[in-house]
């Protein structure tokens, strides 16, 4: 499967906006069969409303009102239909070691999330975040140069963030109905994303 510039395929013809160093995004990274079967997976697994979206904690539990996760918030291992995907990125050196923490967020037309920078003192130096249904648009944002890029997700993908992106730059996901891709609105429907970490303990 071959990496490629993900703005040769998600941006209008024209000139491109310059990635941020360190975020790479891969085209259908799983085939719909795969998808449909992790879907079918999240779905038959209970879901935590305590947000305005739904959520799914794997490995260990993220407090998001203080805004990490400790070694005694430790679920379990992941489950296999989690795992596999684990190790494949660990195979793929997307991660250096296997990933042993996921959250899983559902986003339905009118949600998204806002923006913010993964926690770095307990996550580790790669998230990958692989999508499921729907398509969005996520925003990157470079406070001191008040530079911004919009990078088109599509279902199947897998987006790698480390390096600059993962550390100076926010990410987020606008709350709205629609999004521009290619130049074509595109309505949003159910979306599912499958978040991957490593956890780091200091």
């Amino acid at each position: 499967m071959a990496t490629v510039p993900s703005q040769l395929s998600l941006f209008p013809a024209g000139p491109s906006p310059e990635l941020p160093d360190g975020l790479i995004y891969r085209e259908d990274y799983i085939t719909g069969r795969d998808a449909d079967g992790l879907l079918a997976a999240v779905d038959a697994s209970p879901w935590r409303a305590d947000l305005k979206r739904r959520v799914q904690h794997y490995g260990y539990k993220y407090d998001y009102k203080a805004r990490q996760a400790r070694i005694e918030d430790r679920i379990g291992p992941l489950p296999v239909f989690l795992e596999r995907v684990a190790a494949r990125l660990a195979r793929e050196d997307v991660f250096s070691q296997t990933p042993d923490q996921v959250i899983v967020n559902e986003y339905l037309p009118g949600q998204g999330i806002s923006a913010h920078i993964d926690c770095r003192p307990c996550f580790g130096d790669t998230i990958a975040i692989l999508s499921l249904g729907s398509a969005c648009v996520m925003r990157f944002a470079h406070r001191p140069s008040s530079r911004t890029v919009d990078l088109a997700l599509r279902p199947l993908g897998l987006l790698t963030i480390s390096g600059e992106a993962r550390n100076e730059w926010t990410h987020a996901i606008p709350a709205r109905q629609s999004d521009v891709i290619d130049g074509e609105r595109h309505l949003r429907s159910r979306r599912v994303s499958l978040t991957f970490r490593t956890m780091r303990f200091e």
